[in-house]
């Protein structure tokens, strides 16, 4: 018999999540009886809010939800999305341009699946969330990056852009505010981003999950708004996981063309069928309701936020720049790259991020997870108290 590979080579070249090993090997750490704190995953530590809990309880004694319901999304959470997003950022679509999806991940995936053949190439402005490589190289596209660092606030100019298009560039991904970097671009830069593409004939995949935490002076601007002769060639992804503290409960969704969304659509048809009934009744109670509990949310982030800025730039060698938006620092750890730390020099931020581990007990991602190393990024979406423990953890190791 001919000797094949076991995994298939499209599946094999997938990476796992560096976000999510990391908290895989911090809970591990824990269940061993360790007091191991987690900066690893980006997930409020809030509990999800009790009217949208309670919507889903009523949701699960519904027969109706029961049974299988349209692939695409409840019709009424479609709508509900598309009220929503008008609301929010004042772009105005048709309940026919949402389509609902197991979380932000499918989301990503299913836009480039819809967007990309094979050799497409796709500008990532790094440092980028881990997903996103992996999802155009799972469509068949080819990543592109362009690198941007604390100097300018992790934010990409036009400039930078055009020096990566090529003849085969076709979608730009777009991510303001930022995961991992916590970057906000300002409207002007947004204004001027979304001309250039629209010139192109681009492409632009839009990523706005965050676009409700951002603190001080930033403010979240939608590219299709500031550049409504792009809509036609813009795809938004967004959901519910981090600004209704929902991560478990997987909704998320694609708002574009609707030849895109029905393309996606499809595909979904075929892979999970409709989301779970009750997480999209859940996600249509905090989707219709107001912002009260989210505010609250923000303002807690927002103190940590600074909490973490101050506490990091206090360590000799650690460069860290105010986030503007998310729940992320990403600072620059370079200059302790070398340094002897209990005994040990490590040459790179995933070793510096395996010794405080170890070290220390704080769990952090190290900044090759997203194209960028000498970095490392800490959410400070946990409660006060930890935070305080871990950096400090982390400022008695370094110093």
């Amino acid at each position: 018999m001919t000797d094949r590979p076991r995994i298939s080579a499209r599946i094999g070249a997938i990476s796992e999540s560096a976000t999510l090993a990391v908290d895989a090997k911090a809970k591990a750490m824990k269940a061993e009886g360790r007091p191991v704190i987690g900066f690893g995953a980006g997930e409020p530590d809030f509990p999800t809010p009790d009217y949208i809990v309670e919507a889903a309880v009523a949701a699960a004694r519904e027969p109706r939800f029961h049974r299988y319901t349209p692939a695409a999304g409840l019709p009424e959470l479609r709508k509900a999305i598309a009220e929503k997003t008008a609301r929010d950022s004042g772009y105005e679509v048709e309940p026919a341009q949402v389509l609902v999806t197991n979380g932000g991940k499918q989301a990503i995936y299913e836009a480039f699946a819809a967007m990309l053949d094979p050799g497409d190439e796709v500008i990532v402005i790094a440092p980028y969330w881990t997903t996103y490589p992996e999802s155009i190289k799972l469509a068949g596209g080819v990543p592109v990056y362009v690198v941007t660092d604390e100097s300018t606030g992790y934010l990409a100019s036009v400039e930078q852009l055009e020096a990566a298009r090529t003849e085969r560039t076709k979608v730009l991904v777009f991510v303001s505010p930022s995961n991992p970097t916590g970057a906000v671009y300002p409207r002007e830069q947004v204004r001027a981003i979304g001309r250039w593409a629209d010139e192109h004939g681009l492409w632009v995949l839009t990523d706005e999950i965050y676009e409700h935490l951002v603190y001080g002076d930033a403010e979240f601007t939608s590219l299709p708004v500031e550049v409504p002769e792009i809509a036609d060639r813009t795809v938004i992804v967004n959901g519910v996981a981090k600004t209704y503290a929902m991560t478990g409960w997987r909704v998320g969704w694609i708002i574009g063309p609707k030849d895109v969304v029905k393309a996606a659509g499809n595909l979904q048809s075929h892979a999970t069928s409709n989301v779970a009934n009750v997480s999209q009744a859940a996600a249509l109670a905090a989707v219709s309701g107001d912002l009260t509990a989210v505010a609250r949310m923000r303002e807690a982030f927002d103190r940590r936020r600074r909490t973490i800025v101050r506490m990091l730039n206090d360590i000799d060698g650690v460069v860290c720049p105010e986030p503007q938006g998310a729940f992320y620092a990403y600072p620059s750890v370079k200059g302790l790259l070398g340094r002897e730390i209990r005994g040990r020099r490590p040459q790179t931020s995933a070793e510096l991020a395996e010794l405080i581990l170890e070290q220390a007990e704080v769990a952090v991602v190290p900044g090759e997870a997203f194209g960028t190393p000498g970095y490392l990024r800490l959410s400070y979406a946990l409660s006060d108290e930890d935070l305080a423990e871990g950096v400090g953890r982390i400022q008695k190791l370094l110093s």
